[in-house]
């Protein structure tokens, strides 16, 4: 069976983001285990389940409302990587890579919460 959100081209986005962003943090360093890497992967994995989540709601109202939750936790991902860049845990190519994927799926998922409120 497959679910309403498994086709949703965002959705598919958001799970490669979470990877990304899993083996991203790979590269903190071990004292930040529980702190740095376990929020930013956390955050990640929620921009995920916000999607799937939202798509089984009633209203496209109730569903854009989720979109936004999403929308947060993806910016709280990028806050993350931002501090992981300043504190050197990533390099100037990953961050590249990250700012294109990150860029991406906020995109669609500001698209994807335009159209469901209109």
């Amino acid at each position: 069976m497959k679910y309403k959100f498994e086709n949703l081209e965002v959705w598919k986005l958001a799970l490669e983001f979470v990877i990304f962003v899993k083996k991203l943090s790979r590269d903190f360093p071990p004292e930040e285990k529980f702190n740095l890497m376990s929020q930013t992967n956390r955050a990640a994995l929620s921009v995920a389940l916000n999607i799937a989540e939202g798509s089984g709601r009633k209203t496209k109202k109730d569903f854009a409302n989720f979109i936004r939750i999403s929308l947060s936790s993806l910016l709280e991902v990028v806050a993350c990587e931002r501090i992981a860049l300043v504190q050197k845990y990533l390099n100037q190519k990953n961050h590249e890579v990250f700012e294109e994927k990150s860029k991406e799926l906020y995109f669609k998922l500001i698209a994807l919460e335009k159209y469901l409120r209109h």
